[in-house]
């Protein structure tokens, strides 16, 4: 859903339909989030004018607080389309710079970066490979899982109780 270095910080589930782009966040991991969280650029021409010291006093004592913005998570199995795809992974993983993907998870290992996309050729790659600012499109998360991934250790005494 989330990979563990995004879970510090406030998150939602995606919605079908919905556009995302890939963000940095806070803690410096590569995450999906909804365009319409990302703070806004100020007007340039704005901050170019000459303020008074006395403003910028008090803006510098009292900073505005900034609302964090939210990871979305994507269930694993859920089909998005990828955009903006830059050169050299379109060369790469031969490829074009709109395509079709799964979001997946390589592990179910705790404390690990783990989501990932694969391509329909079976080949996948980690979110964090991909380029900030690229466009994300949820497809459909119904054909995602409906439960996380079981860990690892878990998993090996499940199978030894048979």
């Amino acid at each position: 859903m989330c990979d563990y270095s995004l879970m510090a910080i406030p998150n939602r589930l995606a919605e079908e339909g919905e556009d995302l782009v890939t963000h940095r966040f806070s803690t410096g991991s590569l995450g999906l989030a909804s365009p319409l969280d990302l703070p806004r650029v100020t007007n340039p021409v704005r901050a170019q004018t000459r303020r008074e010291f006395r403003s910028s006093l008090k803006d510098f004592m009292n900073p505005r607080e900034l609302k964090p913005v939210p990871a979305v998570c994507v269930p694993p199995g859920a089909r998005l389309i990828l955009q903006d795809i830059p050169a050299y992974l379109q060369r790469d993983l031969e490829i074009g710079p709109v395509e079709e993907v799964v979001f997946t998870q390589l592990t179910a290992a705790v404390n690990t970066q783990r989501d990932a996309i694969r391509f329909k050729d079976g080949r996948e790659i980690r979110l964090r490979e991909l380029d900030e600012g690229q466009r994300v499109k949820v497809l459909s998360l119904s054909s995602a899982q409906a439960f996380e991934p079981v860990p690892e250790e878990q998993a090996e005494l499940l199978f030894r109780r048979r």
